[in-house]
């Protein structure tokens, strides 16, 4: 069973290999592994992930089983809307998948923010398995970007919203 924490700087290896992992199980078909590689490599280095995780502002879950870390979360108030979450990462091990943690690091995200009225998140095209993920979990279609992930990424997404109700 995997428990939902704060992520702390002894995960860090941990995450890393975890996006690792679910990036070229999820991403490879869409973009290829090459591509894949450099994106991981910038993206999902140990020194991104720490800078993630310093952020003040944001919030950064794991799903832990005691044994190794099933799952990962990041989130924070967007800088242009503050009353807007950016889910910026939400990413569960091939090997975990369909077992509630995702849905568990989700519903945790969404009350990390008690002053947020909104929470985004991008989807790269192709993952439809997210897009559905997210669907069933309330957020619908807002809007697409060329620059998934980072300006000028140039990968297409589309951009899925909802409404937060317990404020």
């Amino acid at each position: 069973m995997f428990f939902v924490r704060t992520a702390m700087e002894t995960d860090v290896a941990a995450v890393c290999e975890l996006l690792d992992t679910t990036w070229h199980d999820t991403y490879d078909p869409i973009l290829g592994r090459e591509k894949v590689d450099a994106l991981v490599a910038e993206w999902h280095s140990p020194a991104a992930v720490k800078v993630r995780l310093a952020r003040p502002g944001g919030e950064f879950l794991v799903a832990d089983d005691g044994r190794r870390i099933g799952g990962m979360a990041y989130a924070a108030l967007s800088e242009k809307r503050p009353d807007m979450i950016n889910l910026n990462q939400l990413y569960v091990h091939p090997d975990c998948q369909r077992q509630g943690v995702g849905r568990d690091l989700f519903a945790e995200i969404e009350t990390c923010f008690p002053n947020a009225r909104r929470l985004a998140v991008e989807v790269m095209n192709g993952n439809d398995a997210a897009v559905a993920f997210y669907r069933a979990h309330g957020l619908t279609e807002a809007g697409t970007t060329q620059n998934c992930g980072s300006c000028g990424s140039g990968i297409p997404a589309v951009i899925m919203e909802k409404e937060l109700t317990g404020v």
